[in-house]
């Protein structure tokens, strides 16, 4: 606009301009002997052309803008009524989903709520009803009747405190796990006194050893250990901490100074920060309130063993330790886990302490390293480990620059490039390696083998291959050997005389060269 302005500012002052001219042209005749025959009149009318031209295309493009900016204004608004109508539409689909979602929960709620369902034919059937109430007891989960659903197993076990009954069902349940769940909370709220219930699950948390004299996993034991887990997670999210009475908070700060002990010797590093026995114990004091019963170094020291579950934020929170959040995040960083560093500081607002797009460059540049031997020395072996840690740091950097939005400042298609690549390499390894894998033999219709063909010197090799022709291609000399024995022809004897055996070192030689052994007598 103060363009405009001042361009229509020099327009007006033109006049000025002309008759400045037109006086400066009056002194020059004044003083010159010599007439410029230029006549004034012609000059004026030329410049006051100029003039009117100028303003009328100076006025066309006002009009111009002026249409511009109407056109401008009315797309804006008419966006605005569409996104109001887009945003309408929004809610008023999730207010009907909600209400849907509200009746749908009421009603199962209610169905639960009559203490299972029992149809016509099991009350006229009394062994039927029988196996339906020993599937609610947790004991013939095998044997299940479709009347009865997960969930008001769930609920029926639960309103019964039976702890063990609820690890048994789980555990045969373990396929389901993820609709279970989401059961978990509403089944836990029928319960008399969930927080002893939870509390009595845990009582075999450290029955045993996870790992076998044979260096396995015990799968019921890691699978017992995540159930309680997974029940103090679910009964942590329905109650606060002060509903539980204080003779149940005595029992569960027992609990935690039985396990406190055996998480003192846990190698951090070794546990990569998915540690599930420091998750339980610190799961274990956010659900019943025992954070302020415990040195908070201690809790501080246990974060980075958990670092990589998906609920360490919340349960940092819950624990009341956001504040040395910085410190941990710092422990990650120097022990090489930059991944899970950026995750929390996005969690607790510390992005501008540990700026992501170094932290990921970093960690790709320690993935990278050859700390052993230079790359042109490693060995095929040593070269493979390299590499698929190399393309494990690709595609944890790539999943970071997707989840927190990073494309703008880390551009993701270079490392998409390399991720390709290593893949590429490694399937030319294994093809390569299944190549070099011996073939086995190709059996033929008739069930025998079917061998290679025979070398050169076969008859050295295959003595007992006299039935193979002889053929100028094949064998050009087969009567000129040294060898070669006259066949003598023999005479049959009686049967009472002694037989006529040939030694097991005797080769008769045919005409055909190929020789033939005898092995057991022959009898004439």
């Amino acid at each position: 606009m103060d363009a405009t302005q001042s361009v229509a500012t020099l327009i007006d002052s033109t006049t000025s301009k002309i008759q400045q001219l037109q006086y400066a042209i009056a002194q020059l005749e004044s003083h010159s002997a010599v007439s410029l025959n230029v006549k004034w009149k012609q000059l004026e009318e030329h410049f006051h052309g100029l003039e009117k031209s100028l303003k009328e295309r100076f006025n066309e493009l006002e009009d111009q803008e002026k249409e511009y900016a109407n056109e401008v204004t009315e797309t804006e608004e008419m966006l605005e009524n569409r996104e109001a109508v887009v945003v309408a539409k929004e809610l008023a689909s999730l207010d009907r989903l909600q209400i849907k979602r509200d009746a749908a929960l009421s009603e199962i709620f209610d169905k639960y709520k009559s203490n299972g369902v029992v149809d016509a034919s099991s009350k006229e059937n009394p062994d039927a009803n029988s196996s339906k109430t020993d599937l609610v007891d947790g004991k013939n989960t095998e044997n299940c009747n479709t009347d009865i659903s997960p969930n008001s197993v769930l609920m029926s076990l639960c309103e019964k405190m039976d702890a063990e009954g609820l690890h048994k069902y789980i555990s045969d349940n373990r396929k389901n796990l993820a609709s279970i769940r989401e059961e978990i909370p509403l089944a836990l709220k029928g319960a008399r006194d969930p927080f002893a219930l939870v509390l009595n699950s845990l009582k075999d948390f450290y029955s045993g050893e996870i790992l076998g004299l044979d260096g396995k996993k015990d799968g019921s034991l890691l699978g017992l250990r995540r159930t309680c887990l997974m029940l103090m997670e679910s009964l942590g999210s329905l109650f606060d901490t002060s509903m539980a009475a204080l003779n149940i908070k005595e029992q569960a700060k027992a609990i935690a100074l039985e396990w406190k002990p055996k998480l003192d010797t846990l190698d951090i590093d070794a546990s990569s920060g998915n540690s599930l026995e420091a998750h339980a114990f610190l799961q274990l004091l956010a659900t019943f309130g025992l954070s302020s019963e415990f040195d908070e170094e201690e809790i501080f020291k246990l974060i980075p063993c958990v670092s990589r579950r998906r609920q360490i934020a919340e349960l940092c929170r819950s624990l009341g330790i956001s504040h040395k959040m910085q410190g941990v995040i710092e422990v990650l960083v120097n022990t090489g886990r930059q991944i899970d560093a950026i995750n929390l500081a996005y969690a607790f607002g510390l992005t501008e302490q540990f700026a992501p797009v170094p932290l990921l460059k970093s960690y790709l540049k320690e993935a990278r390293k050859t700390p052993h031997a230079k790359a042109g020395n490693m060995s095929p072996g040593a070269q493979n480990e390299t590499n698929e840690r190399e393309l494990s740091a690709l595609k944890s950097v790539l999943k970071s620059i997707e989840d927190h939005n990073l494309a703008d400042q880390y551009p993701p298609e270079p490392l998409q490039k390399r991720v390709a690549q290593l893949e590429k390499a490694k399937a030319d390894k294994r093809r390569a390696v299944e190549a070099a894998k011996p073939q086995s033999k190709r059996a033929r219709a008739s069930g025998t083998v079917h061998n290679p063909r025979a070398p050169n010197n076969f008859p050295n090799n295959f003595p007992d291959k006299s039935f193979y022709p002889t053929t100028p291609e094949r064998y050009p000399y087969p009567y000129n050997r040294q060898y070669v024995y006259p066949i003598e022809p023999h005479h049959p004897t009686m049967m009472s005389s002694a037989p006529y055996a040939l030694s097991p070192s005797h080769t008769t030689y045919y005409g055909n060269g190929y020789p033939v052994q005898y092995q057991p007598a022959y009898l004439h």
